[in-house]
């Protein structure tokens, strides 16, 4: 059977820390403010960001929460990428 879980690099990941940065730019955040308004350490976003860390679903709510935008525009994203 084949492993779901993918290193931190595959595809999928870096196409998600890009759609996060790419959100968080748009919205003329800098990766402070999102951590203020998502009550955590600077670190935390830049190290998403960076690929260093890994979100569970939990948080990636809350990042796209704070981002203003729905996660779901997000798995739509991967769903047409790789036609899910």
């Amino acid at each position: 059977m084949k492993s779901l879980r993918k290193p931190i690099y595959a595809t999928e990941h870096v196409l998600l820390r890009t759609w996060l940065t790419n959100k968080r730019e748009l919205g003329n955040f800098t990766q402070r403010d999102l951590a203020a308004k998502m009550d955590v350490v600077h670190s935390f976003v830049a190290k998403v960001e960076r690929g260093e860390r890994r979100l569970d679903v939990i948080e990636f709510v809350g990042y796209c929460r704070a981002l203003g935008v729905q996660p779901i525009e997000f798995i739509d994203e991967l769903n047409q990428q790789f036609e899910l």
